[in-house]
């Protein structure tokens, strides 16, 4: 999964939405991860102002509405892609369009495989959920 963290987003007001140019050079970025036949999923996520955070305590669910005070970065999008490595994974995120200062982080999702079996008994079924499956 290649994560976006876009610099200022956490201060976003509920109506911030991309420039026409950077829609653009995005488009044509995902268009390659298309044909080159390794992208999965994406999407990008409203500014944190129009979320909520549901924080536990003692088994009792808060709700919290952004913004919130206390973030540094956020979340803006994603991609998953199906790549064989790690190695690979960092150079599709470093052919990204992005701006200044902005942050793609890199992490592999788990497979049930990555587990050991007492885990793996515990999550039967899960093959059964919608999820992607991918690796990096």
């Amino acid at each position: 999964m290649m994560i976006v963290i876009p610099k200022g987003y956490e201060s976003a007001t509920p109506n911030t939405v991309p420039s026409v140019e950077a829609v653009a050079k995005m488009q044509e970025y995902n268009q390659t991860l298309q044909k080159a036949g390794v992208l999965l999923a994406l999407d990008g996520l409203f500014p944190p102002a129009t979320g909520a955070r549901i924080s536990y305590l003692d088994g009792k669910a808060t709700v919290t509405d952004g913004p919130f005070a206390e973030v540094k970065e956020v979340i803006g999008g994603y991609w998953i892609i199906q790549a064989h490595s790690r190695e690979e994974a960092i150079e599709w995120a470093k052919r990204a369009p992005m701006s200044n200062n902005e942050i793609i982080e890199v992490r592999q999702i788990f497979e049930m495989g990555d587990f050991p079996s007492d885990v793996q008994k515990a999550a039967e079924g899960y093959e059964n959920l919608p999820h992607s499956g991918s690796k990096e």
